[in-house]
């Protein structure tokens, strides 16, 4: 066998390889992963406190049914985070190979979440596209709170917070005004939403802005990058935590995928965040 059949050869089995893990072994994967962060302006009787972040789940995908829902629920349980954020897209559409899933039954199952802070969730853009009452009222019905543009203050002992849910970038009406109102300057501020693209008109009183969205790319390059970011800043806020003039965002790569479903050294997880201030 000459060089160039050898050459050819490895390179269609490393192809092959690559694509069996890209298309089934690493969609198939899920871990809840630990990420310590450490933010100036958060308070410090608030240090060490775990939000589970939840993004993305979009139920019906590959490997992403009920069963692995309920799977989810119980590992992020076991984590025992002191607050759990649901930063949207909880449906599909159109993704290969994908079942839709109605949100009335994922909301059933998420319902299970405990959290001593509370559980909370904001819609994403496919939500919005399903029917957003629709799939808000699913949530507000198992006894999760939908803060759409809205706040509520949290309280575990000497630890309290404002927590700010902003709505779909995309398709919300992402009104940032309506969702900081009656928040005073001295509040320490955690806020949440779908899409990142938000993060440069939000107030730098917002100590941490939470979001998901860009699922890390779903796929990430060596050398080359994520070839595809849904986001007008292309991956500027693809993924982890980013500091710009003074604020700081997390993107978590979520649980799910969209369109293809694939993800290639992007792994499915539940962020758990350890946030402090610096000591």
């Amino acid at each position: 066998m000459s060089k160039i059949r050898i050459t050819i050869t490895v390179l269609m089995m490393v192809g092959f390889v690559l694509g069996i893990w890209a298309f089934f072994v690493e969609p198939k994967s899920f871990k809840v992963r630990e990420q310590a962060i450490t933010i100036d302006s958060w308070p410090k009787a608030c240090n060490g406190k775990r939000v589970a972040v939840l993004a993305d789940l979009h139920v019906g995908s590959p490997y992403r049914g009920i069963e692995s829902l309920q799977d989810l629920v119980a590992k992020v349980n076991a984590s025992h985070p002191d607050l759990i954020l649901l930063p949207g897209d909880f449906v599909i559409q159109g993704v290969a190979g994908g079942s839709f899933v109605a949100p009335e039954e994922v909301a059933r199952v998420l319902k299970e979440l405990k959290a001593p802070m509370g559980v909370f969730a904001v819609l994403g853009n496919h939500d919005w596209w399903l029917d957003p009452k629709r799939v808000e009222r699913a949530f507000t019905d198992q006894g999760i709170s939908v803060l759409e543009d809205r706040s509520v203050t949290l309280n575990s002992g000497k630890c309290e917070l404002r927590l700010v849910g902003i709505s779909d970038f995309w398709e919300g009406p992402h009104d940032i005004v309506k969702a900081m109102k009656g928040i005073a300057d001295s509040e320490a501020v955690l806020a949440f939403t779908h899409n990142p693209d938000i993060f440069p008109a939000l107030p730098v009183g917002i100590s941490l802005t939470i979001a998901g969205h860009t699922h890390g790319g779903q796929v990430y390059l060596p050398f080359i990058g994520r070839p595809i970011v849904p986001s007008s800043y292309g991956q500027r806020y693809a993924i982890g935590h980013i500091v710009e003039s003074g604020k700081h965002l997390y993107v978590s790569p979520g649980v799910g995928t969209s369109i293809l479903p694939v993800r290639f050294l992007v792994p499915p997880e539940v962020t758990l965040l350890s946030i402090s201030s610096d000591l």
